[in-house]
């Protein structure tokens, strides 16, 4: 019997897309479902479905963010699961810690060119610590637009270090704040108001969550690298169009676009066979036993 792995998501419905994903010797049925910033809709597809399919992702909200081994609640995401008691759920953030840890070391040989100046610009590097790790390990020297992308203050952050702190500090207030005040969701997500181009060019990388990137992205992005997640044929073409060299992405492509981590974590969940998230180190086991590896598209 094939598995479902249902993603729900605040964001738009105009991204909703079916496919079937083999993992291993297993066909699993990947459907996401957009709720165009909904709540209700959501957290009723959530309880309409629960024990009806084998494991949900939650999407365009987090439940926790991860910094480092810290896991930090966001309200408005636990609320909508608060309902569910039959089928495991996950919001990809232990996949985006596994996956994308190491996802540029993995990613750097298959480009043309070596990167020499070792620049990047994450719009939310607390979203995706993995990455920025990733990034700092590889000798980057990141600024982190939390602050600006997030909230409004136009602020850079500089350093990991200094990242992690801020975290600390400020996620216990944020994780309190209505997911709208927040992140891109219902048709926000299909907006492009271009913003920010200082540090969309403050050098040849840009990294972290595609509707964060997407949202305030220049017209002219001659030559850079994004690497991402969750992007559909429509955002690949827009890339094309304002003259990305690569895309990179840290989950596979199915039928033309990645899926986000919380569905490929929840198809790992599905393929596990339990009925709960999945530790580090099981994951890690999975990724390393399916061999799944980031994807990089050269558009330009």
């Amino acid at each position: 019997m094939t598995k479902r792995v249902v993603s729900i998501s605040l964001g738009s419905s105009s991204r909703d897309k079916t496919a079937m994903l083999r993992l291993g010797d297993e066909a699993i049925q990947l459907e996401r479902i957009g709720c165009d910033g909904d709540e209700a809709k959501a957290k009723a597809l959530y309880t309409e479905l629960d024990g009806q399919v084998t494991a949900f992702g939650v999407g365009g909200v987090e439940l926790y963010v991860r910094v480092e081994d810290k896991n930090y609640g966001l309200r408005s995401g636990l609320n909508l699961v608060k309902t569910v008691t039959q089928t495991p759920y996950t919001d990809g953030r232990g996949l985006k810690l596994t996956m994308e840890r190491t996802i540029f070391q993995q990613v750097e040989h298959l480009l043309d060119k070596p990167i020499l100046s070792r620049k990047a610009m994450m719009p939310m590097g607390c979203d995706r610590y993995g990455m920025a790790v990733s990034l700092d390990q590889a000798g980057f020297e990141v600024v982190y637009c939390d602050l600006m992308f997030g909230l409004g203050i136009p602020l850079p952050i500089y350093g990991l270090g200094r990242l992690c702190l801020l975290a600390s500090l400020l996620l216990p207030i944020v994780g309190l704040m209505p997911v709208s005040m927040l992140y891109p969701t219902g048709e926000n997500q299909d907006e492009n108001i271009p913003q920010y181009g200082k540090w969309f060019n403050y050098g040849p990388v840009i990294a972290g969550d595609f509707q964060y990137i997407r949202r305030h992205m220049p017209l002219d992005l001659g030559g850079k690298i994004i690497m991402t997640n969750t992007t559909t044929s429509t955002d690949v073409d827009l890339m094309r169009e304002r003259g990305l060299s690569y895309l990179i992405t840290s989950t596979p492509v199915l039928d033309g676009r990645s899926f986000g981590a919380n569905m490929l974590e929840a198809a790992l969940i599905a393929y596990s066979g339990k009925n709960q998230e999945l530790t580090d180190t099981e994951l890690q086991t999975l990724v390393k036993e399916l061999d799944l590896k980031p994807t990089v598209q050269k558009l330009n």
